[in-house]
């Protein structure tokens, strides 16, 4: 029985990864031929088209789609026995690919970064901000920060803490607009929605009784980043909904105040997340142990 052909796999996961033949050259260092005939000698044997090639971009063929995640899983499992292997050296060295969201990233997360590269002089940090939701396999990362209430899926999940949030806005506006009793009262005051939501225009509240609120709130103001929302909310322009690690300095300052003390839009924490696979390089889980100590 002949071996597979376990660096045409790893080659076809890059080739996907990446979206062209020749990204792929420059990122494993070979030749475009050698990523071409690796790919044609890949599909040969296993009978099927994996990419469909034109002049100017490839995509996957539906084939190619479904051996996808295996060849991802063969290319991770080579990386992390070379990994293991270089671990007798006790020097980790390589690459991590982490995502974040773009505020926590800036505030939270920078500074424990700069202090992993100084504990980890050769590992190497990609970190990508982005509010959206990324997802870790299809787009090669290797773990990712997550705030929010993780649904069931096949990830791995650290749940390091619990996150706050907090109806606030200025005295302000509050002494110009009045305070609201109850969440149905924001149906008439200016609020600021997080639109990086499946229904940002429509807020599910919940009290400190576990009673339940359906609001429309009025919107006045709309962002994908709740960072870019505090100068105005502090200016007194409206209500929002934003987390601890946001607003709360502005709420001990006296700038902001909770308007609506007791309730909550769900259940929601900071969350290391890593593809299934319980195996992973050592320079991983040496950021993941990092993120764990140090992240607050």
């Amino acid at each position: 029985m002949a071996l597979p052909d376990y660096e045409a796999w790893a080659i076809f996961a890059a080739v996907a990864r990446l979206g062209s033949f020749t990204a792929a050259a420059d990122e494993l260092a070979l030749s475009k031929p050698t990523i071409s005939k690796a790919i044609s000698r890949l599909e040969q044997s296993l009978g099927t088209v994996l990419f469909h090639r034109t002049s100017r971009k490839i995509s996957l063929s539906t084939a190619g789609k479904s051996l996808l995640p295996h060849a991802q899983q063969i290319a991770r499992d080579g990386e992390t026995a070379m990994e293991a292997a270089r671990d007798t050296t006790h020097l980790l060295r390589g690459k991590v690919r982490l995502a974040a969201p773009l505020s926590y990233g800036i505030l939270h997360l920078a500074p424990v970064i700069a202090d992993f590269m100084c504990a980890y002089p050769e590992i190497t940090v990609d970190l990508q901000l982005d509010d959206a939701r990324v997802d870790l396999v299809d787009e090669g990362f290797d773990c990712a920060i997550r705030i929010a209430a993780l649904p069931d899926s096949s990830l791995r999940a650290i749940r390091l803490r619990e996150v706050t949030g907090y109806f606030i806005s200025a005295p302000l506006y509050i002494k110009r607009m009045g305070q609201p009793e109850a969440p149905a009262d924001l149906a008439d005051h200016d609020c600021f929605l997080y639109s990086n939501t499946p229904s940002p225009a429509f807020w599910q509240i919940t009290g400190p009784d576990g009673q339940i609120a359906n609001v429309r709130p009025k919107c006045r103001f709309q962002s994908n980043n709740g960072d870019v929302m505090l100068p105005a909310l502090v200016a007194g322009r409206g209500i929002g909904y934003l987390p601890d690690f946001l607003c709360q300095p502005a709420l001990d300052a006296g700038d902001l105040v909770n308007v609506l003390p007791g309730w909550h839009m769900g259940d929601i924490a900071l969350n290391i997340i890593m593809p299934p696979s319980p195996l992973r390089p050592a320079r991983v889980d040496a950021l993941v142990n990092f993120l764990k100590d140090h992240l607050r």
